[in-house]
Parts: structure tokens; C-alpha cells; sequence
């Protein structure tokens, strides 16, 4: 039986994956006593006697946690943002061409980022199929739950919260989103796109949306399309045409699922490109049990919520 560590099971993504995998019959959980959590030298122990360690933890911290990982057999799923351009480590994202692959043979996996997830399985199969240029100038804007900001950022808005978080708060003015990198290294981009998220009032959903003028695409609507539906034809994510609720896209359609749905809206001289997911599934938990599974050479689904 595979043994697990979850390496920062307080935070909103480790609680998650702990929820999910207590369940789990074929895996055993590590777990710390709550005065050890945060005790290196405990830490250390567990992490190099599991098969699959967890890190949901700040950037320095799943750094310092690496670090401390003697034993070569330990499979490492990294939440934070510290090893997603990092060449050494596989990205994972498995429907991406050629990543499923890298995943199964990696030992080092870099969980993607909830906004970056969406706008990369619009952007990525667009370039590869050669219909994009890669020095395309991109815009996205992406609307999440408040989920997606952690502990904090949930208690916010549960509690007595300012008439100013009764509306959609756009965040990331500055451009320095902690996505980005990974947004123009995982498409294979020359230029960081112009990124606009925004957190609004509800608690668990992403969507996430390009914009592009037909004339930066070398195909038209169908075309489009075509690739989206040759790319996602698994259970996990899903090109669906027509998905819009009478003119509207909810950002909370796949809220407690797992998949992504991927859309195309606009015509042939202005594009919409949309994708749909729970930020807390696809976008963080759901993920990292989904690259778990594969590295373990289980049913990728197992313990995971889709739709048909």
C-alpha cells in the first residue's frame, strides 16, 4: 500500500487532498500530531518514508522541503509556484501533448496554478497545432471564487465583510501576477499576456477567458474547435460547443467537480476562448490527486468527480 505525506495539510488546497484521500482504501495517510506539524526534524522523517509527499506550502517553504528529501523513491507534488518553469521538474497538466508521459516518468511534478491551468488549455494546443504564432500578443481576464485566495481571503468573505466585497474585486494590477511565468513557459509564448483576474462573491468556480481577433489565428471558429476537440477527449477535460446558459457563462458551473470544460464563442473577427473549472478541483486538489493517480499507475480517475 502506497504511503502519503501532505506536507502543509492546514492550508485550503492540503485540507482538500486530505479530505479526499482519507477515503482512499489503497493509500496510507502519514499524518503529524498537530505540536509536530510545523517540527523539521518530524517533517523530514515523514517525508522521506512516503512514496508520494504532498507539498501545500508556501514557495520557500516547498523549496526548504525538497531539500530535505534524501530517500530517491519519494514522488513529490509540489502545489506552489517554486518548480512550475522549472525544466527539471514535469508540469502537470496530463492532457497537454507529450505531459501525461512526463508525468508517469518524473518524480517531481509541479501542480499547475488554478488561473494558469485555464488559459493554458486554451493558449498551449493553439501553438502547437501551429495555428498561433508564439509572438502573439494575448489578453485574459479570469473570474474565481474566493476560495482560491487561501484561509484568509476565505474568512474574509464568511464573515462580516466591507460593501466593497459585494461586487467582483479585480486583482494583479501591477502585472506581476505569480502565474504568468508559467502562462508564457508552459504555451511555448514570447511575451507575458496582459492579465486581468478578478475575485468575486461566491465560493468555488473559474472562468477563465482569451480573447483573440480571427486575424492572429491561421484557422477560423470550426477550425479552432476541431483542434480543442482532437486535443480533449478524455474524462478530465471536455471541449463542449453550445455550453453557454441562454446567453450568460456562469463562472460556478463546475463548481465541486473535477474536469474543465473547454468553449468557443464569437465569430470569425472576434473570438472568445473559454475555459470552465472549480479553482479548489481542476484548478488545485483535483489535479494534484489526478497526477497522483497517474504516477501511481492507478485509474487516473480514482476518487476524482466528472461529468459525462
Amino acid at each position: 500500500m502506497n504511503k502519503v505525506f501532505i506536507d502543509g495539510s492546514a492550508g485550503t488546497t492540503g485540507l482538500k487532498i486530505l479530505d479526499r484521500l482519507s477515503t482512499r482504501k489503497d493509500l496510507q495517510l502519514i499524518t503529524l500530531p498537530e505540536e509536530l506539524r510545523k517540527d523539521a526534524n518530524a517533517r523530514k522523517d515523514a517525508l522521506n518514508s512516503c512514496d508520494v509527499a504532498f507539498l501545500c506550502l508556501p514557495d520557500v517553504a516547498a523549496i526548504e522541503a525538497v531539500s530535505m528529501i534524501e530517500n530517491p523513491k519519494v514522488k513529490v507534488i509540489d502545489t506552489s509556484t517554486a518548480h512550475r518553469t522549472n525544466p527539471n521538474w514535469a508540469y502537470g497538466f496530463a492532457e497537454l501533448k507529450g505531459y501525461r508521459e512526463k508525468i508517469k516518468s518524473s518524480n517531481k511534478i509541479a501542480n499547475p496554478g488554478c488561473h494558469a491551468s485555464g488559459f493554458i488549455a486554451l493558449i498551449n494546443p493553439l501553438i502547437e497545432a501551429g495555428v498561433m504564432d508564439k509572438n502573439v500578443l494575448l489578453s485574459a481576464f479570469s473570474i474565481t471564487g474566493y476560495t482560491g485566495g487561501g484561509k484568509k481571503m476565505i474568512a474574509e468573505y464568511e464573515n462580516e465583510k466591507p460593501l466593497l466585497y459585494g461586487a467582483p474585486r479585480q486583482y494583479g494590477l501591477s502585472q506581476t501576477h505569480k502565474h504568468l511565468p508559467e502562462m508564457k513557459a508552459v504555451c511555448g509564448l514570447q511575451n507575458l499576456p496582459l492579465f486581468c483576474p478578478i475575485v468575486s462573491d461566491y465560493d468555488r468556480g473559474m472562468e477563465v477567458t482569451v480573447p483573440v481577433f480571427g486575424k492572429d489565428i491561421k484557422t477560423d471558429i470550426n477550425g479552432i474547435k476541431e483542434i480543442y476537440k482532437s486535443v480533449y477527449n478524455g474524462k478530465m477535460v471536455k471541449f463542449k460547443d453550445q455550453s453557454d446558459e441562454g446567453g450568460f457563462l456562469s463562472a460556478s458551473s463546475m463548481r465541486g467537480r473535477d474536469d474543465m470544460e473547454i468553449s468557443v464563442f464569437g465569430n470569425e473577427d472576434r473570438i472568445l476562448l473559454v475555459s470552465r473549472f472549480d479553482n479548489l478541483g481542476k484548478g488545485a486538489s483535483g489535479a494534484a490527486i489526478q497526477n497522483m493517480n497517474i504516477i501511481l499507475g492507478v485509474e487516473e480517475t480514482t476518487g476524482l468527480s466528472y461529468g459525462e
